[in-house]
């Protein structure tokens, strides 16, 4: 499986993307959005604007009506189901609200279980596992089940389960949503940093504040990409990104 072109590709490219739904319901219209290697960025918009359908399009769980979405430079619609998991596993990980962590399983093995897909022995996926935890600042929390976690180390896990495979791309939809003020700045915090160390991520979110938080915007609003800003300075000035 190679990409269609040769040469550097971004992480994610979203070129005239639509998706439509029986009864004449758009939730993306003619979407044009590219992520490059290293980005921090919010895609924001209030509820029923169109964000978890980007999400489940960036992410390759849903596929586009129109328009064409390349992951790490590959043509998503060209894939057959078993490639395209191939890639989201090698490629993408997923922060989700409300975590998703296996009840009964301490922390090592909801992480391992990021690996499940990737072909790495049972005794390698806990050594990694080990390690992701270690990166979000849990190593002390590894033998823990989800029950006597906080909400913030729950989620904390859930980064370090889709940090594990060392993706290009991270994409946390609504990550402090289902967390108190405090556990949310944590996890933001945490974030930044896993982007100061090379991974790339999207925050999907519905909080401008968490949004204009980050160095790039992404607004949408009835599936549409309605401004797409990033700072120029550490100050609030903007300028606007051709989508």
């Amino acid at each position: 499986m190679k990409p269609h072109s040769a040469g550097p590709s971004p992480v994610i490219e979203l070129r005239d993307a639509t998706k439509s739904y029986p009864g004449g319901v758009h939730a993306l219209r003619a979407v044009n959005l590219t992520v490059h290697a290293g980005e921090l960025l919010a895609v924001v918009g209030p509820s029923g604007s169109g964000k978890s359908t980007m999400l489940n399009v960036m992410g390759t769980l849903d596929k586009p009506t129109t328009g064409t979405v390349e992951v790490a430079g590959y043509d998503v619609s060209a894939l057959s189901d078993a490639r395209l998991s191939a890639l989201r596993a090698r490629h993408i990980g997923f922060v989700f609200q409300h975590f998703h962590l296996a009840p009964g399983r301490d922390a090592v093995d909801n992480v391992a279980d990021g690996l499940l897909y990737a072909g790495v022995p049972p005794k390698g996926r806990r050594r990694r596992a080990r390690e992701a935890l270690a990166r979000v600042r849990l190593a002390h929390r590894a033998s823990h089940t989800p029950d006597q976690l906080s909400g913030g180390e729950k989620q904390r896990v859930a980064i370090a389960r889709a940090l594990v495979g060392a993706p290009g791309l991270l994409l946390a939809d609504e990550p402090t949503g289902a967390l108190d003020t405090a556990s949310g700045a944590i996890v933001m915090e945490l974030l930044h940093e896993l982007n100061a160390s090379g991974t790339t991520v999207c925050v999907i979110t519905h909080d401008h504040e968490i949004a204009d938080a980050l160095p790039r915007r992404v607004r949408f609003k009835d599936g549409e990409i309605v401004s797409d800003t990033r700072c120029t300075e550490p100050t609030a000035t903007t300028e606007e990104v051709t989508p």
